[in-house]
């Protein structure tokens, strides 16, 4: 999908900001100290009528590294790093799942299991059980989300899984990647920003 604005990008104004404290992000399964900022991050990925290219709550899907880049900035931010994303996501506790250490259920994230095959995203903010202490919607399942960081072989981390997605995938320390200009119906965008 080539990213068309029908209006100007409302996301600026319509951005819910989440703040997350700095802290140290023990990064990745080999546990290795990374300093995190404080951090204000966008509650949902972006969606289409925040982006100005319709009118749901559905996350923005179908857009390259680069469209996730433009995007953000035009929200007011930056994509995070794939460190910033773990530490948003895992806390200083490092939770198995954003939402803490319980196993996923239907009501915590769309993902694939428990019986339950979705076939497309859900509109953002639908399962606030998977929410993070701090209040972060869906970060795990509905869409995996570009980080800025850089992957073997030049492609892009992402991170959190999406519908199509077993729960392992949503574990706040898995990591996947994309080439930059994949432009995938589960793959979106979350800005961040300092405060």
């Amino acid at each position: 999908m080539t990213i068309t604005q029908t209006r100007p990008p409302a996301a600026s104004r319509t951005v819910r900001w989440v703040h997350v404290p700095a802290g140290t992000c023990l990064y990745g399964d080999a546990r290795k100290p990374r300093p995190v900022p404080a951090l204000l991050v966008a509650q949902t990925p972006l969606t289409d009528a925040q982006c100005g290219v319709g009118g749901t709550d559905l996350p923005v899907t179908g857009i390259s590294y680069d469209d996730a880049v433009r995007l953000a900035a035009e929200a007011g931010g930056r994509l995070p790093t794939s460190v910033e994303w773990e530490w948003i996501a895992a806390g200083p506790s490092r939770r198995l799942y954003p939402w803490g250490d319980e196993p996923w259920t239907p009501g915590r994230a769309l993902l694939t299991g428990a019986g339950q095959s979705p076939r497309a995203t859900q509109p953002v903010g639908r399962h606030p059980a998977g929410a993070t202490p701090q209040g972060v919607l869906d970060l795990a399942g509905n869409v995996w989300e570009w980080t800025s960081s850089t992957a073997m072989g030049q492609g892009k981390i992402i991170r959190g899984g999406s519908y199509a997605s077993p729960p392992l995938y949503a574990h706040t320390t898995f990591l996947n990647a994309a080439p930059v200009e994949r432009r995938s119906p589960g793959i979106s965008v979350r800005p961040v920003r300092t405060p």
